[in-house]
């Protein structure tokens, strides 16, 4: 689609405008947003339009479309998706050797899981290889808990993390403000750099990797624009 507006502005109900006309999801749902931080910053996103729309470069603007067209009609049902990365989080498997990735896997997982004991008074079972490890009911459920506690927006946010990183555990630590962005990328990203380090990087693989990065990048402004009212 060709850009064909002039003003972009946001009305008194945060919603979108395009030369006064409100802006729509695909299911034609005005395109409202719950603060001012994220009304801003979707708007922004259309301002920048050049001469064609591109939905990737609207990374916002798809995930607040996500909100209202698909999650909003059953947050539980999306919560509970999420929420099953908690059976299989990458936290909890750990290689066997060799033991300086042993080493660095300890350092950058086990105080996410020991923030995670602490703020939602659960115990988590590890283990060295790839053999499914289960978890405590106990831990499962409150952790499906602590996802359905938030709103079809927070869902949104939520929901790239999850996948991009393979973990529930530091995503809820990213949603709640417990680490900073980078370290919680960091952590994530522990194999696939020890990887690089000892084999080299290729071209196809580093580019993924940004790509993972924006999406990751991305959810992180839409989380933190949802506090800024």
């Amino acid at each position: 689609m060709k850009r064909f507006w002039t003003d972009v502005a946001v009305d008194a109900d945060r919603v979108v405008t395009l030369d006064g006309r409100p802006v729509r999801t695909p299911g034609r749902v005005p395109l409202a947003l719950p603060t001012d931080g994220l009304a801003a910053k979707v708007a922004a996103e259309w301002e920048a339009v050049p001469d064609t729309i591109d939905p990737r470069a609207m990374p916002l603007t798809g995930l607040a479309n996500a909100a209202i067209d698909r999650i909003a009609l059953d947050p539980a049902s999306f919560a509970a998706g999420l929420s099953a990365y908690g059976e299989s989080d990458l936290l909890y498997y750990r290689a066997e050797s060799p033991k300086p990735l042993i080493d660095r896997q300890i350092a950058a997982w086990d105080p996410w899981l020991g923030w995670a004991r602490t703020r939602y008074d659960v115990h988590f079972e590890t283990t060295a290889g790839i053999i499914h490890c289960m978890q405590p009911a106990a831990t499962l459920a409150r952790l499906a808990d602590a996802v359905n506690a938030f709103d079809s927006f927070r869902l949104a946010g939520l929901s790239p993390v999850v996948t991009i990183t393979g973990s529930l555990v530091l995503a809820l630590a990213l949603v709640e403000r417990a680490g900073e962005p980078d370290t919680l990328w960091a952590a994530a990203n522990v194999d696939e750099d020890w990887q690089a380090e000892l084999w080299g990087q290729d071209m196809l693989a580093a580019q993924a990797l940004a790509n993972k990065r924006r999406e990751f990048d991305a959810a992180v402004t839409f989380l933190t624009a949802l506090d800024q009212r």
